[in-house]
């Protein structure tokens, strides 16, 4: 269905220009703390030896300064192969960020001996503070992850993994109810574009490479997801978000194309979650577990391997 109501900021069928990219930053109010959240949890992992932190860069915006920290294995061992997982690209998708966390709190001493981590649990925290999808430039970071971007959250990461070679890439996001009814007129409204809006689909999925879909570490996930939580079914068109549905709960996208977190360092595996917060079925707790099952099934199945 096409998006109806005009957004408040800007004049339609114009772009916009700096005053209301300013305006639309300038109305989001800070709702919860990235310190609290993210670092202290962070701060006290490093503690626990498994993992030590690494500062790889900080953001410097009007609003405020932050840190951007990773988790990296204390016991690096250059025979193993590398594993990243992102979370908060997207800083409104909690589940990936609280998700990343607790991988790496409860499940990654299971795996620490056959694998090398680096756990990027907020790339965005500007977004994590303000629940937006955008960084205060109105850029969308999960579109910017190419050579020069122009987001810093992108860019600091593509920094922190320039030259790595890492064999698995699991990037935790969420689709939310605010999609339809905030985020996607706002990129409307921005880039003066018609938007449609889809149903927003009810249960976890992920999304594959089109160049490089993955489908057996993808089905492996949803079988291990399956576990905690339900799964997304397509909508009457096979659809789920407006792409054909694969196999169950998968979807494709042209990920280098689109610029997006997944394809930044040409892992041979890589797959982005996306869990449904606002499901009557389910609550944070849960999909917080579904975030932790699916970077174990992955896990798994390139052990397997």
């Amino acid at each position: 269905m096409q998006l109806e109501s005009p957004y408040p900021i800007g004049t339609p069928g114009h772009k916009w220009e700096a005053k209301e990219k300013a305006q639309w930053s300038s109305a989001q109010k800070v709702q919860r703390s990235y310190a609290n959240d993210v670092l202290a949890p962070i701060t006290a992992m490093a503690a626990s030896g498994i993992f030590k932190t690494q500062q790889y860069g900080e953001l410097e915006y009007e609003q405020d300064t932050y840190p951007l920290i990773a988790l990296t294995s204390t016991q690096w061992d250059d025979n193993n192969p590398i594993v990243l997982i992102t979370g908060g690209v997207h800083g409104y998708e909690t589940s990936g960020v609280h998700g990343a966390l607790r991988f790496a709190q409860t499940k990654a001493q299971d795996y620490v001996e056959d694998f090398n981590f680096i756990i990027v649990p907020c790339v965005s925290p500007w977004g994590y503070e303000t629940i937006n999808r955008w960084n205060p430039l109105a850029i969308d970071p999960n579109r910017s992850f190419y050579a020069d971007s122009p987001a810093p959250e992108a860019a600091n990461l593509l920094s922190l993994t320039e030259g790595l070679n890492v064999l698995l890439h699991i990037d935790l996001h969420e689709t939310t109810d605010s999609d339809n009814s905030e985020f996607r007129p706002a990129l409307a409204a921005r880039d003066a574009i018609e938007q449609r809006s889809w149903d927003i689909p009810d249960g976890f999925y992920t999304v594959g490479d089109t160049l490089n879909p993955c489908e057996a570490l993808q089905s492996a996930i949803i079988a291990a997801v399956e576990q905690v939580t339900h799964i997304a079914p397509c909508d009457e068109q096979g659809m789920i978000i407006g792409s054909p549905m694969e196999q169950k709960g998968v979807i494709n996208y042209p990920l280098k194309k689109l610029g997006l977190c997944a394809s930044l360092t040409n892992a041979s595996y890589t797959t982005t979650t996306e869990v449904y917060p606002d499901s009557p079925k389910v609550d944070a707790e849960n999909c917080i577990v579904a975030q932790v099952a699916a970077i174990c099934g992955g896990l798994d199945f390139v052990k397997e391997q």
